[in-house]
């Protein structure tokens, strides 16, 4: 395959220097207009129309910009922003695309004075490595095993979702889950989430039913009508390989010529799934569970033996169940052994919830995984709830990796201001005024919760200015009402981890798009013969992604 050539056209559309820069940052400040109404506890929902007519309601920042298209690349780099804070700490995804959107919107006016970007960059960098800084001698230590402070924590991050009726139940649901499948090996710690929490979501019931199972749940059922639905500390065996005849592996054609050989056939085909059956009886188990099939016989005389089997059991989930049980995943029936039967599970049981059965295996002696089971009245809001949970999950899981909270509502953001603000006027030269940028920047975050529950901007962030600047740095703002308190009398605190992380991946970003100077677009637009060229739309040229070869 040749490797694709670009060509310098002198017909293609380019953007430079100061045209492509305002353009770049046009695109930010419209995608942050795009989620800045989604911050704070009184922020609104957005209603997303997929391509196949489905709807999201959502006001999770990270799904929004996951489902909107967009065309200029600055606004595709700033999207990727709030998917890279939703991987990192998983949460914070709505801030740090308002904060990167307002960085850019305060370097503009520099760029307009003719002060070169990399002189602002420079600045925007210092900035940073003091605003960390600062978080850090703000933030207080943390006890992880104080159930009570674990809830307040976790609060901050629901209170300002759809879920936070809920708040109370969702905390619990979400430290429950963490602290299931926390695990401290060696000194090596490790949360997955991702792979060892997973969520059920079943629409029906009342969402005060929603809770932690203390092992598996499954949307499966036995294979074989007679199997046992119901075992107390059941020896469990997991495979990875079919329970059915084993055919030839390439083409393979048989001949044959009476009924003496049909029926041979017949009986080696039933012998070698006996073979397999008894290799499976020979170490006692209760219940057995394939990620493939399971043939009509191999039912039957697992059936006779007293022995209950699911097929087609997801990979995902049966590393779950191995983890939960503690029995080990067996490929080659021949090398199943004794110690491979998991015998770490109190109860299987399977009850039917709506239309569907589901398999549980719960009361694990020591899970290190769980299922958080889900009931709501329909999927669009279990879908919201679900959300919302993974948000609170990666809250508990960050702040079991680093003890230190920073106080959230918008203080942290205004202590770094007003201390940025004072460190400016030490600095000698032009590079003062980018780095006071960063501190009128860093009000974007205040401002708009106070304009989110439609509190007087400048009054109340004129009062809480002053509350800081004699040195109270818990102040913040109430979210409800849009007024000035204190966070440690209202109990909002954030993990250090996010706040870091969103100051750091706001203005890296910022830097990283100050510094393009040229936007060349692969494709020119065709122009209308007689007519001059239309003049680029404030989105900016579109960006062919894919050459040709």
């Amino acid at each position: 395959m040749q490797a694709p050539v670009i060509v310098m056209n002198t017909n293609v559309e380019r953007e430079v220097g100061r045209k492509a820069q305002v353009s770049n940052i046009t695109a930010a400040k419209t995608v942050a207009d795009v989620v800045r109404t989604c911050l704070g506890p009184r922020s609104m929902l957005k209603m997303l129309l997929d391509p196949m007519g489905g709807v999201v309601l959502t006001n999770d920042g990270n799904a929004i910009l996951r489902e909107v298209e967009v065309a200029h690349p600055a606004a595709k780099s700033m999207i990727e922003l709030s998917r890279t804070q939703d991987e990192e700490v998983g949460d914070g995804t709505t801030s740090v695309i308002i904060l990167a959107g307002e960085m850019l919107a305060q370097a503009l006016p520099y760029l307009e004075q003719n002060i070169h970007p990399i002189v602002i960059i420079s600045a925007f960098k210092k900035a940073l490595d003091d605003a960390i800084g600062i978080i850090n001698d703000i933030s207080k230590p943390l006890d992880v095993e104080n159930q009570d402070e674990m809830l307040n924590l976790v609060k901050g991050s629901i209170g300002t979702k759809f879920a936070s009726r809920w708040s109370d139940l969702m905390c619990k649901l979400a430290l429950d889950a963490v602290k299931t499948v926390f695990k401290d090996d060696d000194g090596k710690r490790e949360i997955d989430i991702k792979r060892y929490a997973r969520v059920e979501k079943v629409p029906g019931g009342e969402i005060e039913d929603s809770k932690v199972l203390d092992g598996v749940m499954l949307n499966k059922d036995v294979t074989h009508p007679n199997m046992r639905r119901r075992i107390e500390n059941p020896r469990i065996v997991l495979l990875d390989c079919p329970l059915e005849y084993k055919k030839g592996e390439s083409q393979t054609a048989a001949e044959i010529m009476d009924e003496n050989h049909w029926n041979r056939l017949l009986q080696i085909e039933e012998e070698q799934v006996k073979e397999m059956c008894d290799a499976i009886i020979s170490v006692k188990p209760d219940l057995v569970f394939t990620e493939k099939g399971v043939s009509d016989l191999a039912q039957h005389f697992l059936s006779k033996a007293n022995i209950s089997a699911i097929r087609r059991v997801r990979k995902t989930d049966n590393n779950r169940i191995a983890r939960a049980v503690g029995a080990t995943i067996v490929n080659r029936l021949d090398d199943l052994k004794e110690e491979d039967v998991g015998t770490g599970c109190g109860l299987f049981s399977i009850e039917k919830i709506g239309d569907e059965y589901f398999t549980f295996l719960t009361k694990c002696k020591n899970p290190k995984a769980c299922t958080i089971l889900l009931r709501g009245p329909s999927k669009d809001i279990l879908n919201e709830i679900e959300r919302n949970l993974q948000d609170a999950m990666n809250v508990s899981r960050n702040v079991f990796f680093n003890p230190s909270l920073a106080p959230g509502g918008g203080a942290t953001e205004i202590a770094i201001s007003v201390k940025l603000a004072e460190n400016s006027k030490k600095i000698v030269g032009i590079e003062q005024w980018p780095y006071k940028a960063v501190a009128e920047a860093m009000e974007v975050i205040p401002r708009t919760l106070i304009q989110n529950c439609g509190g007087n901007p400048i009054k109340v962030l004129t009062e809480l200015r002053a509350k800081h600047a004699t040195g109270n740095h818990t102040w913040g703002i109430d979210g409800e009402a849009g007024t000035v308190i204190d966070m440690s009398d209202y109990g909002i605190w954030e993990p250090n981890a996010v706040k870091v992380q969103t100051i750091k991946t706001a203005i890296e970003s910022a830097c990283l798009l100050l510094r393009v100077d040229d936007i060349v677009s692969g494709v020119s637009k065709k122009k209308s013969e007689g007519a001059s060229a239309p003049a680029p739309d404030a989105e900016g040229p579109e960006l062919d992604e894919k050459p040709e070869q």
